[in-house]
């Protein structure tokens, strides 16, 4: 007997579930496949939250820790330090997190079907038959990674271009600075992207990526955190590696009735690798389109998606620049300079401004607990609904 749904989403990560719970919170019936055992197995990212995505979706601060700076580290060990007030990143229990997406999903309405792996689809004009899993949907969403099957599946556009990337999980280290995501410029270590270890929850995440075909080193990694942290007596808890679009959104998402999303649509930073915070974002509109067009005669997902989804053009731009993993001795001699820190404080937060001694200053104070209390503000204006 073949099971009917409004929307099946392949894919149970960040964007996946983000999508099934706004569809089932707007009525529609709603499945998620997924070939994992269980929401919070095989993580494959780092789980580094931007500010933003902390403001637009509301994650359990239980699951989260707080980072408010950036060390980054030049080949000769020279470090440069950036903040800006206000900002901060959330390290996360990324498993953890993503359980607790699809109970919110499951609460909200969602079927989810994990242990259950996509194999075949044959799109028709009002849908898509998913023949070897006895499902059929009214629309198919793919958010199912870098290597869709649903896009190698159903011929859709595909991602080509990829960083590599290895991480290891481990006990915490004492030694590393907590107020810091710790960041390696390096390119015998990580040619083409950077290598980092951040202090997580309850545990440190320690990873290194590359532009492909060059293999990252973690081994050389754990070698140069020597400098900065004492590694004698590490512990890995676990590992994992996986693959990070790197060309940008691609040109097109979908076709009638089967539309990309997250990793699968590219919808990752070219230069960062930051993806998280699209993932969510998009996976609500996605949501929100298909909910309007099977049941309110509302505009076609699939072209509204692709006009409001990130182009990147100046990221790709950069991206091309790093792709020739600059010399060490290139790294050395302008990361420290004014410019190139200019530019680091701006990808890292963006257009806000801060300095190593401010951000040393209210450290201090919080860590006393004697911030300034700020003074009152005046009341604004009623704001008046129509």
């Amino acid at each position: 007997m073949i099971q009917r749904y409004d929307l099946i989403i392949v894919g149970g990560s960040f964007a996946g579930l983000a999508c099934a719970r706004t569809a089932a919170l707007r009525g529609l019936k709603v499945a998620v496949v997924d070939g994992k055992p269980e929401p919070g197995a095989r993580v494959r990212t780092t789980g580094i939250v931007v500010k933003e995505a902390s403001d637009d979706f509301d994650l359990p601060a239980r699951l989260m820790r707080k980072v408010r700076g950036v060390r980054l580290y030049a080949p000769n060990d020279r470090s440069l330090d950036l903040s800006a007030p206000g900002y901060f990143f959330q390290a996360t229990d990324t498993a953890g997190v993503l359980r607790w997406m699809a109970g919110e999903a499951e609460r909200a309405g969602a079927t989810l079907l994990y242990d259950t792996k996509f194999e075949t689809a044959v799109e028709h004009e009002r849908g898509v038959a998913l023949t070897s899993l006895g499902l059929h949907a009214g629309f198919l969403i793919g958010a199912d990674g870098a290597r869709s099957r649903v896009a190698e599946n159903l011929g859709l556009a595909r991602n080509t271009q990829f960083l590599a990337g290895l991480e290891i999980e481990c006990e915490p280290l004492a030694d590393l600075d907590p107020r810091f995501l710790h960041c390696f410029a390096d390119s015998r270590i990580a040619p083409g992207y950077i290598a980092w270890a951040v202090p997580g929850v309850d545990n440190t995440q320690i990873g290194v990526a590359a532009r492909r075909p060059a293999r990252p080193d973690l081994g050389e990694l754990l070698l140069r955190l020597k400098s900065v942290c004492d590694i004698r007596g590490i512990k890995v808890i676990t590992r994992r590696s996986g693959l990070i679009p790197s060309g940008g959104t691609l040109n097109h998402l979908g076709t009638n009735r089967v539309m990309l999303i997250g990793d699968a649509a590219g919808m990752v930073s070219p230069l960062t690798g930051g993806g998280i915070h699209t993932a969510l974002h998009f996976g609500r509109r996605a949501a929100q389109l298909v909910s309007d067009y099977l049941g309110d005669r509302g505009p076609h997902p699939v072209g509204v998606l692709q006009r409001e989804a990130p182009r990147y053009r100046t990221k790709r731009v950069l991206r091309k620049i790093l792709d020739t993993a600059p010399s060490n001795a290139l790294i050395n001699a302008f990361l420290m300079t004014s410019p190139v820190k200019a530019l680091a404080q701006r990808l890292y937060f963006h257009s806000r401004s801060g300095s190593v001694d401010s951000f040393e200053a209210w450290s201090k104070e919080f860590e006393r607990g004697e911030l300034q209390k700020t003074s009152p503000q005046l009341r604004g204006p009623t704001l008046r609904l129509i």
